[in-house]
C-alpha cells in the first residue's frame, strides 16, 4: 500500500491521518475550501441524527481532523467520545489520507470559479491574527501588500503554476483534489458530488447519500430534514453551523455569503474564459471536466 502524501500549509497538517483510529461506518468528508464543505457536514448530520434540530454546534459533532488550530490530542479526544456515527472534515485530497476499508469517504466539487470567488471573499473575513496565536506563528516581518480587485486576483489565481501539496487551495492544487477522487470513483465506499446537483435537487442528492450510507430514513421525516439542508435554512441558524468554534472569523455571519454556482463565470470576459477553459485542460483529464463543469452528469459514465 502506497503511503499517504504529506499536505501542508501553515494552519494544516495531514500526517495527523497517520494516526487516527479508525471505526467502522466512519464517513471522511473531503473538500477544497468553499466548495460545499459545510453544507455536506450539515446533510450527514441530519442523516446520522435523523431530525432538524442538532444535539450540538456541527462544529463539535464534525471536527476537521487535520486544523492545527486545535491540538491533535484534543481532536482525537473528542472524536474517541462520540457514540453517534462519525463524521469528519478534511481539506486533504484522499491520496494524503489513510484510506479504510471501514469509511466512507464523500468529495465535494465546486466549479473552481466559483470557488475561488468565494475563497477571496472569505480571505477577508478571516483573523490572520487569530489564526497566528492559535497555531503558533510568528509574526510576519512586514504586513502584507494589498489584495488586487477581484478580477486581477482571478487571472492571477487561473496562471499560478504551483505544486498542489505546496498550494492546495490554487487551481492545480484543486484540480488534482477532484482529479485523484475521480480516479478512484468506481471504488463501493468514494463518491464525488457535484454542489450544482445539491444545489438544484437537494432531496436526490441526500436520498443518494443516505443509500450509500445505507441510513434508513423515514418517508415522514424526509421533508424536514431536506428543509433544514437548504441554504436559506443553514443560513438562518448560521451560529449553530458556522465551523468557528476558535474565534477566526472577523464576522460569522458573513460566512454564507451567496450560495449559488455562476460567480466567476459572471467576472471574466469570454476570451478570459476561454483561458480558464485551456488551463484546466492541462490540469485534470476531459471527463472530469465535462461533469465538473457542467453538472448534473452521472458520475459513473
Amino acid at each position: 500500500m502506497t503511503a499517504p502524501i504529506r499536505y501542508r500549509s501553515p494552519d494544516e497538517d495531514s500526517a495527523r491521518w497517520l494516526h487516527f483510529p479508525f471505526r467502522d461506518g466512519d464517513i471522511v468528508i473531503s473538500t477544497r475550501s468553499k466548495s460545499g464543505t459545510t453544507w455536506m457536514q450539515m446533510i450527514c448530520a441530519l442523516l446520522v441524527f435523523r431530525r432538524p434540530q442538532l444535539p450540538a454546534p456541527l462544529g463539535d459533532l464534525s471536527p476537521w481532523l487535520d486544523w492545527l488550530v486545535e491540538p491533535q490530542r484534543s481532536v482525537f479526544a473528542r472524536l474517541a467520545g462520540q457514540s453517534h456515527r462519525r463524521f469528519i472534515k478534511t481539506h486533504t485530497p484522499l491520496d494524503g489520507i489513510v484510506l479504510d476499508p471501514r469509511a466512507t469517504y464523500l468529495v465535494v466539487a465546486r466549479h473552481p470559479l466559483d470557488m475561488a470567488v468565494s475563497l477571496y471573499h472569505q480571505g477577508s473575513n478571516i483573523s490572520r491574527e487569530r489564526l497566528r496565536e492559535l497555531t503558533g506563528q510568528q509574526e510576519p516581518a512586514r504586513p502584507p501588500a494589498p489584495r488586487p480587485p477581484l478580477h486581477d486576483w482571478l487571472l492571477a489565481w487561473i496562471e499560478r503554476d504551483v505544486c498542489p501539496q505546496d498550494s492546495m487551495d490554487s487551481l492545480p492544487g484543486v484540480l488534482w483534489h477532484l482529479s485523484d477522487a475521480w480516479s478512484r470513483r468506481h471504488q463501493p465506499n468514494i463518491a464525488l458530488v457535484h454542489y450544482d446537483d445539491l444545489s438544484r435537487d437537494l432531496e436526490g442528492q441526500m436520498r443518494r447519500i443516505a443509500a450509500l450510507l445505507r441510513i434508513e430514513v423515514a418517508v415522514d421525516e424526509w421533508p424536514q430534514l431536506v428543509e433544514a439542508a437548504t441554504f436559506e435554512r443553514m443560513r438562518a441558524v448560521a451560529p449553530a453551523v458556522i465551523p468557528d468554534r476558535s474565534g477566526v472569523l472577523k464576522d460569522p455571519g458573513a460566512f454564507f455569503r451567496r450560495g449559488r454556482s455562476g460567480a466567476g463565470r459572471e467576472v471574466l470576459s469570454p476570451d478570459e474564459l476561454d483561458r480558464y477553459q485551456a488551463r484546466t485542460r492541462e490540469l485534470a483529464p476531459p471527463d472530469l471536466l465535462t461533469w465538473l463543469h457542467r453538472g448534473g452528469v452521472d458520475q459513473t459514465s
